[in-house]
C-alpha cells in the first residue's frame, strides 16, 4: 500500500503531539493524513476520544493506516468495536501502561485496562527500554496479546520531542515499510 491509497490517521496522546514531534512531522509530510483532534487535551475522558477516533475512522474514504502515539493508542484500541470502515493497519509507538497505579496523572487510568483480544488488523507496537510511562515487558506482553509485531526501539525514553524523537528518521523508515506491506 502506498499513502495514496490510504486514510491515515494520526491518534496523539495526552496533551496532544506539539510541531517538533514525530507525528505533527509526519502529519505534514504524508499527503493523505490527518490529526484526530480532541476537545480536551489535558483532561481526557475515554469515552469522549474513542468517539473521535470512531468518527474519524467511519468518515474515512480509503483504508485506514491508524498512528497512535501514548495515550492514543488505548483510544484505538477501545475504540476498535465501533469501527464500521476498513482499518488496514495500526502503527503503535510508545504505548502506556494505563493498568500502572502508579501513572501520572492518575486520571490516565481510566483509559484501562488494555483489551487483550487478537486485533483485527495487521499492526506493530514500537516500545521503549526506558519509557517512564510503561516498561518494556508491559509493552511486549500487550504486543504479543494483540498479535503485533514487536520492535524494540533500545533506550529511546517516550518516543517523543522531549526524547529527542522530532525527526525519528527510523521511525519514518520502520512505518514506511510496514505501509509496503499493507494491503487495501
Amino acid at each position: 500500500m502506498k499513502v495514496k491509497d490510504a486514510d491515515i490517521i494520526i491518534v496523539p496522546g495526552y496533551t496532544n503531539s506539539g510541531a517538533a514531534h514525530w507525528q505533527s512531522r509526519w502529519e505534514e509530510k504524508l499527503s493523505t493524513a490527518r490529526r484526530v483532534e480532541q476537545d480536551e487535551w489535558s483532561k481526557p475522558v475515554r469515552e469522549d476520544w474513542t468517539d473521535k477516533v470512531i468518527k474519524a475512522v467511519n468518515a474515512a474514504e480509503r483504508p485506514v493506516v491508524l498512528v497512535a502515539h501514548s495515550l492514543g493508542i488505548p483510544t484505538v484500541i477501545h475504540a476498535i468495536p465501533g469501527f464500521k470502515k476498513f482499518v488496514a493497519g495500526g502503527f503503535f509507538v510508545a504505548p502506556p501502561d494505563v493498568s500502572n497505579p502508579a501513572l501520572k496523572p492518575k486520571h490516565l487510568m481510566t483509559f484501562g485496562p488494555y483489551p487483550r483480544n487478537p486485533l483485527p488488523f495487521p499492526s506493530v507496537v514500537v516500545a521503549s527500554r526506558n519509557d517512564p510511562y510503561c516498561s518494556l515487558d508491559v509493552a511486549e506482553d500487550i504486543a504479543a496479546a494483540w498479535g503485533s509485531l514487536f520492535i524494540d526501539a533500545g533506550d529511546s525514553g517516550h518516543i517523543n520531542a522531549d526524547s529527542g524523537h522530532g525527526p525519528w528518521p527510523e521511525g519514518s523508515m520502520v512505518f514506511a515499510q510496514f505501509l509496503s506491506r499493507l494491503e487495501g
